[in-house]
């Protein structure tokens, strides 16, 4: 894998629903859309294109939602996850949601798999939690996870996209897409792409190539200090911006079970750190710290969504926009569009709307 992030979109954060009427609309097209693409590509290549940042959006508006908005990851993956329900013989699945949904994930993820006759329903399991696990606390960039949709087919192949809020702001969203033919190590720039507005900083990013000495020291800490001398440690927190602001330490009190329960049964490395119950974004930040103090290691403070824009910046930044992957994306989707049973006027609709896509697209160059 060459874990390169595959798109960066303005995620303006928008309240509300969308209206009965469209939603119900979005589902039959979906069901429409996902039929005819299951006729013409493998379901690897469908898993590849909801991986892919800017096909997603493009998909999103195709169905009606707004371009711009946030809500458009929710309600098209809504629209999507119903109109596979509806569809329990096809071999591509879709399992969690929007808050309480997305803690029912296991277990849907299991009934799918069980209903499918996939005997790697627990492996799923475990890929969906790391992936939430990681872009809730190993890549602390402001965004907190609300949302989180894991799609998967018959052969195993799987795809997550789950979203996070801004904290205290609560202007933006940012969406996180992995896809798992792209995935070599979870722990290590993992993503498929990420989307959100701008780049921020500073964050703490133990996703980052740049960050491996750190990871490997926040294992040999838990392995070899102990953890009364860590809560030593993170209660007198030394000064000189050990860690970024926003990304403080809590109460060392809170954090001393978690330690100690390391420390008794140390994990083999950082993956296994993180898939540890009870180790959230607290506790590594503060082994975080220890690592970096005890061991002079340093985790990365770069925001990695400045390299998401393989397909482009508004800006135009870091490199140009690449015309041919917009091109490839939008004519996929007309070309899908075109064949699905829609009638006349239904159909010239959604043509339409991504004739509207492909203008923006072309205007953000």
């Amino acid at each position: 894998m060459n874990g390169g992030r595959t798109g960066s979109l303005d995620l303006p954060l928008h309240g509300g629903r969308a209206p009965r009427w469209l939603y119900e609309r979005m589902v039959t097209l979906a069901g429409l859309m996902l039929e005819v693409m299951l006729e013409e590509f493998p379901t690897a290549d469908i898993l590849a294109r909801f991986a892919d940042p800017f096909w997603f959006q493009a998909f999103g508006s195709l169905l009606g939602f707004d371009w711009h908005s946030s809500g458009l990851t929710t309600v098209t993956l809504g629209a999507v996850k119903q109109a596979l329900a509806a569809r329990p013989r096809w071999p591509l699945h879709a399992a969690g949601g929007k808050g309480r949904a997305s803690r029912r994930t296991p277990d849907e993820i299991r009934a799918a798999a069980d209903g499918a006759g996939i005997h790697r329903g627990e492996a799923l399991v475990g890929a969906s939690r790391l992936a939430a696990k990681v872009d809730g606390a190993a890549l602390q960039d402001g965004f907190q996870l609300y949302h989180h949709v894991f799609l998967f087919d018959d052969a195993g192949e799987w795809a997550v996209v789950q979203q996070g809020m801004q904290g205290a702001e609560g202007r933006y969203a940012r969406r996180y897409h992995w896809f798992s033919r792209r995935v070599t190590d979870p722990v290590d720039r993992p993503h498929s792409g990420l989307a959100g507005d701008r780049a921020r900083g500073p964050v703490l990013d133990l996703t980052s190539s740049a960050s491996a000495a750190a990871r490997q020291g926040m294992v040999t800490a838990v392995r070899e200090v102990p953890p009364a001398a860590m809560v030593d440690l993170i209660a007198r927190r030394p000064g000189g911006g050990v860690l970024p602001a926003g990304h403080a330490i809590p109460d060392a009190a809170r954090i001393d079970r978690r330690l100690l329960a390391l420390y008794e049964q140390p994990p083999a490395d950082f993956r296994s750190l993180l898939e540890r119950e009870g180790v959230g974004p607290a506790t590594v930040r503060a082994l975080c710290m220890v690592a970096e103090v005890i061991y002079g290691v340093q985790a990365s403070r770069t925001d990695p969504l400045r390299y998401a824009f393989a397909h482009g910046g508004k800006d135009g930044h870091p490199f140009p926009v690449s015309r041919p992957l917009y091109d490839d994306s939008i004519a996929m989707l007309r070309r899908v569009a075109d064949r699905t049973r829609l009638d006349h006027s239904e159909k010239r609709a959604a043509l339409a709307r991504l004739a509207a896509v492909a203008r923006a697209a072309g205007s953000e160059q």
